[in-house]
């Protein structure tokens, strides 16, 4: 069942599996119902009612693996989506986090720029009162 791809929705994973089982099991029945009647005319009550009481505790263990298998496919589904969710804040505060070192640049830069300006206006003005 491990050959079930990612793509594919996994209840209908367990659908499928559970319907492929149910359909072993009738298959099997079937084929025990008919052994028995052609060994013993069909008479024989004991084994029907040994046959009935194997079935049902076939039914029973395959809703009791069917669940567990359920539980266990959620548990896998909760975590994926913690995870995903995880990477996604991850992913936003990277973000966030570019935009304030992009605005930290340009303001940075900003200011070295006005102060040269500013220093080279008072080298000019220097010069110009030198003369």
């Amino acid at each position: 069942m491990r050959s079930v791809s990612s793509a594919q929705d996994p209840s209908a994973a367990a659908e499928q599996a559970r319907t492929r089982l149910h359909e072993e099991i009738e298959r099997v029945r079937a084929g025990v119902e008919e052994m028995l009647a052609e060994q013993a005319g069909g008479g024989n009550e004991d084994l029907r009612r040994e046959l009935d009481r194997i079935r049902e505790q076939t039914r029973r263990y395959v809703k009791k693996r069917v669940r567990k298998s359920e539980r266990r496919l959620d548990k896998r589904i909760r975590k994926l989506d913690e995870r995903t969710r995880i990477l996604e804040q991850r992913l936003e505060q990277s973000d966030q986090e570019r935009k304030y070192g992009e605005w930290r640049i340009h303001t940075n830069t900003e200011q070295m720029l006005d102060g040269l300006l500013r220093e080279i206006r008072a080298i000019g003005d220097l010069l110009t009162r030198a003369k």
